[in-house]
């Protein structure tokens, strides 16, 4: 029998014997279509099949995203219902879950910003102050592709296809990657260059780096957490806020809200999260289509619209 039609029966005995909330029913649901997803891709492994170190690594690639360890209990709640559930309609023999542990808190992950506190960081920008346009696309590209500061401080505009919705970006070893560039984040980035960098006196050599600052030269990576952090502060933020806290909200909020895992391990730029190499070439179409159904900026309208 498939995932699917073991999903569907998982969500009758949710439903009627557990008489669990919708929005429970519906989390566990996600964490279940989730593991269908690892499981049916490469490795084309079947519900019956799953043993503990496959669930160990499937574990892994969920911490090794960034996910915080809050989210990641939660998933491995809704991963261990679901074999309790094979288990008591004797599709299993042995539960594969019972000993997965929960995420260890000893090592300790950047905080995970919430929706409305993202929101309120872009909604505290001075946007009539000519850096304001600036430090929102930034935050836009933060958390909208995902982005190590590195990978942001470098952005070059040949790097930036706004026709076709993605970016070029250089990770570590100098390995590229494209990742899908959302509404917000395209109208944002659009409106700095337009209307902001066009109008700076640049540095011999800068010319081509997206994010400049008053004096035409590239944005230092120190810059870029001072404009973080001063806006965590100015919205009221108490959480330690770094760039890097919005990489981890980028692949937690997409996790949260059902995303494929294999995208966005893709789009993090993660090359191997387990101890092979397990996924190949991602279609881009499919990479945009993760960021397009399942980010949350993505459902918010564009000044102008």
């Amino acid at each position: 029998m498939s995932w699917q039609l073991y999903i569907k029966g998982f969500r009758a005995y949710l439903q009627v014997e557990r008489s669990m909330p919708v929005n429970t029913v519906d989390a566990y649901l996600r964490d279940a279509v989730k593991l269908a997803g690892y499981f049916s891709g490469d490795r084309k492994i079947s519900p019956v099949s799953v043993e503990l170190h496959d669930l160990q690594e499937f574990v892994n690639l969920i911490a090794g995203l960034g996910i915080a360890p809050a989210s990641q209990a939660r998933i491995i709640s809704g991963v261990r219902a679901f074999f309790r559930f094979l288990l008591l309609e004797d599709v299993i023999k042995a539960d594969p879950s019972e000993l997965l542990e929960m995420p260890k808190t000893g090592r300790k992950l950047p905080d995970v910003l919430s929706e409305p506190e993202v929101t309120a960081m872009l909604g505290i920008i001075d946007l009539s102050s000519k850096p304001g346009e600036r430090n929102k696309a930034i935050l836009e590209v933060l958390y909208g592709c995902g982005l190590r500061v590195s990978e942001l401080v470098n952005l070059q505009l040949s790097d930036l296809h706004f026709e076709e919705g993605f970016i070029t970006v250089t990770g570590k070893g100098n390995k590229q990657r494209v990742v899908p560039l959302g509404r917000q984040a395209t109208g944002q980035l659009r409106r700095y260059i337009t209307e902001v960098r066009v109008h700076l006196e640049i540095k011999r050599g800068y010319e081509t780096f997206v994010f400049l600052n008053n004096r035409g030269a590239k944005l230092t990576r120190a810059m870029i957490f001072h404009i973080v952090k001063s806006l965590a502060e100015s919205a009221g933020i108490s959480k330690n806020i770094s760039p890097h806290t919005f990489r981890h909200t980028f692949a937690t909020h997409l996790v949260e809200n059902g995303a494929d895992l294999r995208a966005v391990q893709e789009m993090l730029g993660h090359s191997s999260i387990t101890t092979t190499e397990i996924y190949t070439h991602i279609d881009r179409e499919y990479l945009r289509q993760n960021i397009l159904k399942f980010h949350p900026r993505q459902h918010m309208k564009t000044r102008g619209d």
